[in-house]
């Protein structure tokens, strides 16, 4: 039997987002924009994490994860759609595009353990507070902070060892502006049901999983809350959960109507216009929803300031 003759790709292009000059202009501006906010605002974070003591504590100290991971998370996809908008070349190796597969999945599927435990914090807080230094002691934030970034690199690497095994062959052009995996297996040369069924499984369990836990402890809060008698104790409770659940929402979101619905050519091009949200707004706007909510950091902003600009 004669051999099919078939090139394997060892190199994909990403398409982006639009082949409008004008447009890229615009585009590439407003992504910069938000990719430096993003920097500097999650970098902030942590660096007041680490050298504040008044923040020395496990809400923050799960915030500044989240924090750490958001800058990464942006860094992972935003650089090359930036350079996809500006220079003609819009390659990516094989192999980088794994890595930045693995990368990407690994970064939000700890996000969503992490969003999770953060819920958890906020429930010992709030409905058993004399317990609160006891079930969030140090060994057991690290415990939580850790397991979140183990199961979200098993996870990331189920997808990626299955991805990396597919061929692909002739067929390299990826409807998107990062390598994910719902496009890449658009262009497998071979049966991707397998493949489809655990992502719709794996991705599913994560986030459905998460997103109970977190949906389990706030009603839990908020059962408790009705049972504070006064107005102050009230918003004081509610203050606390009100930007961890903002960013729940636009979390999961997005998460949801992108990777738990079927890859066709039509989701495809919705996932590329949601995935701008999740992978170059968001991380900008946590930083932000969590300052200006948060009295601590903004207090540890200000001393920061205070120390080392106006007092030197």
């Amino acid at each position: 039997m004669e051999e099919l003759n078939e090139t394997h790709v060892t190199e994909f292009i990403l398409l982006g987002i639009t082949d409008l000059p004008h447009l890229q202009v615009i585009l590439f501006i407003t992504f910069l924009i938000f990719y430096l906010l993003s920097f500097i605002g999650n970098l902030s974070i942590v660096a007041l994490v680490i050298t504040d003591r008044g923040l020395h504590t496990p809400m923050y100290f799960l915030l500044g994860n989240l924090s750490f991971l958001d800058f990464f998370y942006a860094t992972t996809t935003v650089p090359k759609l930036l350079s996809c908008l500006v220079f003609e070349d819009k390659k990516i190796s094989f192999e980088g595009c794994i890595v930045q597969l693995h990368i990407f999945h690994f970064l939000g599927s700890t996000e969503a353990m992490l969003l999770a435990s953060m819920s958890y914090d906020r429930y010992v807080a709030i409905c058993n507070p004399l317990r609160y230094h006891v079930l969030m002691a140090r060994a057991a934030c690290f415990q939580l902070a850790f397991t979140s970034w183990l199961i979200g690199f098993l996870y990331s690497l189920t997808h990626t060892i299955l991805t990396s095994k597919l061929p692909f062959c002739n067929m390299n052009k990826i409807t998107h502006f990062y390598c994910d995996i719902k496009p890449l297996l658009k262009l497998a040369c071979t049966d991707t049901h397998i493949n489809e069924s655990l992502v719709n499984i794996l991705t599913g369990s994560v986030a459905l999983g998460t997103f109970t836990l977190i949906i389990i402890s706030y009603i839990f809060i908020a059962t408790h809350i009705q049972k504070i008698q006064t107005q102050h104790g009230r918003s004081k409770a509610l203050s606390t959960c009100t930007s961890h659940l903002t960013v729940v929402f636009l979390y999961y979101g997005t998460a949801f109507c992108t990777y738990l619905r079927p890859a066709t050519k039509d989701s495809l091009e919705q996932d590329r216009l949601t995935a701008i949200l999740f992978t170059v707004i968001t991380p900008a706007l946590n930083p932000i929803i969590y300052a200006l909510r948060n009295k601590d950091v903004k207090k540890a902003f200000r001393k920061f300031f205070r120390e080392n600009l106006f007092l030197k």
